[in-house]
């Protein structure tokens, strides 16, 4: 490279905080939580959705498996329990597993808490207790 001119790389800092502002995979430093959750994924203009297992989840975006290839900036939409249908575009898809970038943040603990409200706890959640002598 010849001295006094300015390489493109060089003018941004690896740490400016505006070099990726409009790149959907910038929002990956947001902290991820690693779960097993059911959700509908949405193509951009059709009716149908697909189940999805979601694996990870974060305010910007969540991975989840999804047999099929798409391209990437594909928009999509996805409904995630506790959250309804959040629209967002492919980051990026590889080897049976998916990357959406969402338009928006997200409160990924909601999909944490409990779908049911009542009133009860079922027998099948109840701790089981060991018998004590019975006389």
């Amino acid at each position: 490279m010849e001295t006094g001119t300015t390489n493109v790389m060089d003018q941004y800092s690896p740490t400016d905080p505006q070099e990726h502002v409009d790149d959907p995979a910038s929002s990956r430093q947001d902290a991820r939580d690693s779960l097993f959750l059911m959700a509908m994924l949405r193509l951009a203009g059709e009716t149908g959705s697909i189940p999805v297992r979601v694996r990870n989840l974060s305010a910007g975006g969540l991975m989840a498996d999804y047999p099929e290839g798409l391209d990437q900036a594909v928009p999509v939409q996805i409904e995630i329990r506790g959250i309804g249908w959040v629209p967002g575009q492919v980051a990026w898809c590889t080897a049976g597993r998916i990357g959406i970038a969402f338009d928006r943040p997200i409160d990924p603990l909601l999909a944490r808490k409990p779908v049911g409200q009542g009133g009860h706890t079922p027998v099948f959640v109840k701790p089981i207790l060991p018998r004590g002598n019975l006389r």
